[in-house]
């Protein structure tokens, strides 16, 4: 499959981050707004009512910063993730969000666990690991770059480096992420055409066509006549007609 023809900027490749950010946003006006505190809508691990946050948690977040800080790289992942990996990107978002939610109820502390952050997780971890296992030089490029940008990341699913974070919801979404990038399928991307004296192992003295230069670059070495002859696959039949005269009544009384 031609990357050319994968790999294409349409609207859903910010309209659909786009709404993602908006609807976190509304919910998060909404809480301030009318001094709502929605957090008890969360994930709360091990409690049948606390499955809700699978759902809900990552619509959820504490303050400000706390959504602030989540904001661009949900916008700017998630837009990577659909130009890229268009025909699963909405499997990854919706199962991830799922998927690292119920981790999280399975292993988090007795609290509630807020935020978009396991989707990142997910995201960051789905973008790398895919990268580097489909060996394919835009995609391993990507890989790459999150790591820059987001590679930092890693330290906050450790316990001790921040216990006002969720670092089992981090946890999860590393988890995820890297669970969906090995079952999940890419196609087949064509690789760079190559012509034979682009590879290695090109042997210009053994090249029928360099043969027929000398040492300065001259053409000195024309193909023999018969290589120039013109091969005519069928012979080209072209009908004959034949007249013939019949004379008419006129004519047949006249001559009587």
């Amino acid at each position: 499959m031609n990357d050319i023809h994968h790999f294409k900027f349409t609207p859903s490749v910010w309209i659909v981050p786009a709404l993602l950010v908006v609807a976190l946003w509304i919910v998060f006006f909404f809480e301030h707004f009318y001094g709502v505190n929605l957090s008890s809508h969360g994930i709360y691990p091990r409690k049948l009512l606390g499955l809700q946050g699978v759902v809900f948690s990552p619509f959820l977040h504490g303050d400000l910063n706390h959504i602030a800080n989540n904001t661009v790289p949900l916008f700017i992942l998630t837009m990577a993730l659909i130009y890229f990996y268009r025909e699963i990107s909405l499997k990854v978002l919706f199962y991830g969000v799922l998927f690292s939610g119920l981790i999280t109820w399975v292993i988090g502390r007795n609290s509630f666990h807020i935020g978009a952050s396991s989707l990142i997780y997910v995201l960051v971890s789905f973008i790398f690991f895919k990268g580097m296992m489909t060996q394919y030089y835009r995609l391993m490029a990507l890989s790459l770059t999150v790591v820059m940008l987001y590679g930092g990341l890693i330290w906050y699913v450790f316990p001790e480096v921040d216990k006002q974070i969720s670092w089992e919801g981090h946890l999860a979404g590393l988890i995820t992420g890297f669970l969906f990038a090995a079952y999940y399928k890419t196609p087949d991307y064509v690789v760079a055409s190559q012509y034979a004296w682009e590879k290695p192992d090109f042997n210009p003295n053994e090249d029928p066509f360099m043969k027929r230069f000398d040492a300065q670059g001259n053409f000195v070495n024309p193909p023999p006549p018969e290589e120039l002859e013109l091969e005519v696959e069928d012979e080209v039949l072209v009908p004959s007609y034949v007249f013939v005269y019949k004379p008419t009544t006129e004519d047949t009384q006249s001559s009587e």
